[in-house]
């Protein structure tokens, strides 16, 4: 087998995964080694769906070649496959994968998928493994030239199948738990009710009502942050500010407080003198489980209008429950990060202090911050 060198990550940071942080818990490991040291690992699975030329759904479905170690001649998915390790992996380049594995599969270029979207997160048992599965979902033209790939699939079966088709395989053929978990509900649904989140351009003119809702870590607050909320303050009558992870703290990557980063926001706001009435700021601890956690936030801030958020994962979620999501912020991300200012810190580098505001700079030196940044760096 060709060496693959796959993301990996501990059982017990399999969690952090539900809250989008990928980059900071994975590891690299052969593809070998991963399954026979039964090491956690990223997976994907893509699920692809067609109109016919009658508006009849079409389902591409593979049947696995009988030559594969796991689950030989059985069907499942679209396609799927290993998630490959980078350095600062994302799930936009998870979704790469996703496309990538569809390429090799049927040969569908990724140009020709639409409406690519994450669908949901699952951990899956192989044998002694946990794969987490990213799954994913897209639309191709009915029409297109599939050519499967012998060695991957049984190319007599693998194609697209009518709805009444996939039910009758479901039914009464060999099929992958997993993937057969996730086809039946997407029997049930029209391509509408799947595909129904997009992000929206932004209006300048807005009702009364109208609240935006902007999340962040905030470990620490920093010019990037600074940016975005007033950019959101001018366009918009309230802003609702969510603190996520909120629990967390005296970690690497979670050093300060959830009370400590509110008053970053508040000192902030104060001295920019914005009116207190324009924002209010909530706590949002983690649960750990993606397919709730939208629900979980409105729980929490209630009623909102519009999110904001240069994260693939906060977007992809939002969109999946049919929220407003404005287009990107460019900022100069690698630069405002906190994640580099934190690195910055531990490194006695004082050049962070160009990347945060001054009265922010003050509150971490106030909380101790240098000296514990520093010391849960040297613990790690």
């Amino acid at each position: 087998m060709e060496e693959e060198i796959i993301a990996c990550i501990a059982e017990e940071h399999i969690k952090f995964l539900h809250s989008g942080q990928i980059s900071k818990y994975i590891f690299p490991l052969d593809r070998r080694q991963a399954h026979q040291q039964g090491v956690s690992h990223l997976i994907i699975r893509f699920f692809i769906i067609a109109k016919s030329k009658d508006s009849d759904k079409l389902y591409l479905v593979q049947k696995r070649s009988q030559s594969k170690e796991t689950f030989p001649g059985y069907y499942t998915d679209s396609a799927s496959g290993h998630v490959r390790y980078r350095p600062n992996l994302s799930l936009k380049d998870i979704k790469y994968d996703a496309l990538r594995e569809l390429e090799e599969e049927f040969g569908i270029n990724p140009k020709n998928v639409k409406n690519v979207r994450f669908y949901s997160l699952s951990p899956e048992k192989n044998k002694n493994v946990t794969e987490i599965a990213y799954i994913f979902l897209g639309t191709v033209d009915s029409d297109i030239k599939l050519s499967p790939n012998e060695e991957e699939l049984d190319t007599n079966k693998s194609r697209f199948y009518t709805e009444e088709e996939l039910k009758s395989i479901l039914k009464d053929e060999d099929t992958v738990d997993y993937s057969k978990k996730i086809w039946s509900k997407l029997i049930t649904k029209n391509i509408n009710e799947i595909f129904n989140g997009t992000a929206s351009p932004i209006k300048i003119n807005k009702p009364e009502s109208d609240i935006a809702f902007f999340i962040g870590r905030f470990q620490p607050m920093h010019h990037g942050h600074i940016y975005i909320i007033n950019y959101i303050l001018k366009r918009h009558n309230k802003l609702k500010i969510g603190v996520g992870s909120s629990q967390l703290s005296y970690k690497k990557n979670d050093p300060f407080t959830g009370q400590e980063r509110v008053s970053f926001i508040k000192k902030a706001m104060e001295t920019r003198n914005v009116n207190p009435n324009r924002y209010t700021i909530y706590q949002i601890p983690d649960i750990f489980n993606a397919q709730k956690w939208v629900d979980h936030v409105i729980t929490i801030v209630g009623n909102i209008n519009i999110v904001y958020s240069n994260s693939e994962w906060v977007r992809e979620l939002f969109k999946n429950k049919g929220y407003m999501v404005a287009n990107k912020l460019g900022i100069f991300k690698k630069k405002y990060n906190s994640t580099n200012i934190r690195h910055l810190i531990s490194k006695e580098d004082n050049s962070w202090t160009q990347l945060v505001p001054k009265e922010i700079s003050i509150l971490i030196k106030n909380f101790d911050g240098l000296k514990r940044i520093r010391s849960l760096y040297q613990e790690e």
